[in-house]
């Protein structure tokens, strides 16, 4: 990946550890990560909301009441008036949502208002790093960089967060820069060498977290070695 390693050194620390969002809408994965308190967030879009058959609201609610940090729930109006609205309504459901909007001109509009209005934000299906910097100028909450979809295309997918993390650290932006459409354990490790604030996983993603085939073998070994003492 272009610069990663020989530009570590010009990144300066973010406030906090890296934290990891959860990539889903669905219950039972929430609760198994959170019992492994591996859950700071959770992010959702219309697709996952989807693939669970159940009401949009109750879903949120039910994740309310599982997580205490930042739930995203996006609105699906294009339009300004429709995305204010919509938002409204949302952030009466929970002092932790946070407002997924588009990255566009409506969206960047509707981001403002909510800004100003105290009602956090995180301007999604962002692409590139002048797309980042807009939202952070409205007075984005959050932005997150689609860095697996970028891969699909043949862009390296983590230059990106590369870029959008050096831009706010010039400026000194206070927007957070969540990286999402993770596809794999590798980009969560190049997300935390390059500073980014977050990493929102699909849990199939974060249950690899723990593997190791090494792991395997010497538990296997201890094992087997303990049986033996046994016989002894």
């Amino acid at each position: 990946m272009m610069g990663l390693i020989c530009n570590i050194e010009h990144f300066h620390k973010r406030s906090g550890p890296l934290k990891f969002f959860l990539d889903t809408a669905n219950i039972d994965e929430i609760r198994e990560a959170y019992s492994m308190g591996m859950v700071d967030g959770v992010t959702t879009n219309p697709s996952l909301i989807a693939k669970e058959g159940r009401d949009f609201e109750t879903i949120i609610r039910d994740i309310c009441e599982i997580v205490d940090g930042p739930i995203s729930a996006e609105v699906i109006s294009l339009d300004v008036e429709g995305m204010l609205k919509e938002a409204r309504h949302l952030a009466e459901i929970h002092r932790n949502i946070v407002i997924k909007v588009p990255m566009t001109v409506d969206g960047i509009k509707a981001t403002r208002v909510l800004s100003q209005e105290g009602i956090d934000t995180n301007v999604t299906l962002v692409f590139s790093p002048l797309q980042a910097l807009m939202a952070a100028k409205a007075g984005a909450t959050y932005v997150s960089p689609f860095i697996g979809r970028l891969d699909d295309v043949s862009q390296d997918g983590m230059v990106l967060i590369e870029q959008i993390v050096q831009i706010y650290q010039n400026y000194t932006f206070h927007t957070q820069v969540i990286v999402a459409s993770v596809r794999n354990p590798l980009h969560v490790l190049e997300s935390a060498l390059l500073g980014a604030d977050i990493a929102t996983i699909p849990f199939s993603v974060l249950a690899k977290f723990a593997s190791h085939p090494l792991t395997d073998k010497g538990i296997q070994s201890f094992l087997s070695d303990w049986n033996k003492s046994k016989t002894c």
